[in-house]
Formats: structure tokens, sequence, C-alpha cells
């Protein structure tokens, strides 16, 4: 079951959806995983998802972060979706709570997701809250950041091939906050 919390229409035919959804389930070319640095997928939306794509995705992690070292705060990934049915995980690694900066930090991994589904010619992305769970970044600093991420990114990108991108939210404080940030950007 999905809840609509609201849209904004952006240029270019683009679209922003948030909406109370089972990010699994979403209909998009690619999803975004809440990532740590070491792509270890230890509770929460990353674990959910690293359960359903089955050991092919964390091996595919392991071996970036082998190879490269370990993701960078405000930076993304791509692997293998592995048995989802997507055409890959996107591992965008927000900031925690406390290390400063938190919403410009959170706008830049949301902007590389973007980038990331973009190079491979994605037209479709959905991506959790990340940052709110267990990085304990507060609400009303991740909606903001939610939504400055996609406007800025269609802004600079007006050539990107991403045209929908949506927020599939599980409910708590966050849906609140992002409902009132798309209120006052509509």
């Amino acid at each position: 079951m999905t809840e609509s919390l609201g849209r904004l229409d952006l240029p270019g035919g683009r679209v922003f959806e948030a909406a109370i959804a089972d990010l699994l389930a979403e209909p998009v070319d690619a999803i975004v995983n809440a990532a740590n640095g070491h792509l270890a997928h230890g509770g929460g939306v990353a674990a959910a998802i690293s359960r359903a794509a089955g050991p092919e995705l964390d091996a595919d992690g392991d071996r970036l972060v082998r190879t490269r070292g370990p993701v960078p705060v405000g930076n993304a990934v791509v692997t293998t979706a592995g048995q989802l049915p997507f055409q890959g995980v996107i591992h965008a690694v927000g900031p925690r709570q406390g290390e400063g900066d938190e919403e410009n930090k959170l706008v830049s991994a949301l902007t590389a997701s973007f980038s990331r589904a973009a190079e491979r010619g994605w037209r479709s992305v959905a991506f959790p809250a990340v940052s709110s769970g267990i990085f304990a970044v507060p609400a009303d600093v991740c909606a903001r950041a939610y939504v400055r991420a996609v406007k800025e990114y269609f802004s600079a990108h007006p050539e990107s091939s991403l045209q929908t991108v949506r927020l599939a939210l599980f409910g708590g404080p966050v849906v609140e906050a992002v409902r009132a940030e798309l209120a006052r950007s509509g």
C-alpha cells in the first residue's frame, strides 16, 4: 500500500514524489541504499535490501571497498541488485548526526546517487530516508536535504536521463517533516 505525501513537478517534465511505500516494491530502475562507508548492511533499510538481494550484493560491495577503500560520506557507488528486480542498487553514504554540516553532506550523497543513476542511463530511482535512522540526523534537516537535493540536481543537470525520483518512507517523524517541506516547496 502506498500513501502519497506530496509531489513536485520540475522543469523538463521531471517529477519528485514522496510516499509511504515499500522501497523494495518501487516500480523504478534502481533503488538507493542508506549505506555506511564500508557497505556493511547491518541493520535497517540496508539489511532489508541485503537480505532481499542475496549474497551477490554483499560480494560486489565487499569487492568495491577492497579495491577503492571505504566510500566517503557524501558519495555514492553502485552494485548489482542481485535477486532484486532492479538494474542496480546505489549506495549513498549520508552523514551521522554530530559530524557537522549534515544537511550539505546529505544533499551531496543524494546528488551523487542521482548522478550514478544518470551515468547508467536510468530513468527512475527511489530512495529511503537516508541518515534519519541510526545516523540520527533530525527529520527536518533530512526533509530539507531530500527536497534540496532533487531540485539542485535537476537544475544543474537538465540533460539527465533521470525523470522520476521517489522518496519511499516507511513511517516515523520524517514523514511529517517531508510532507511539510513539500508543502513549502510546492
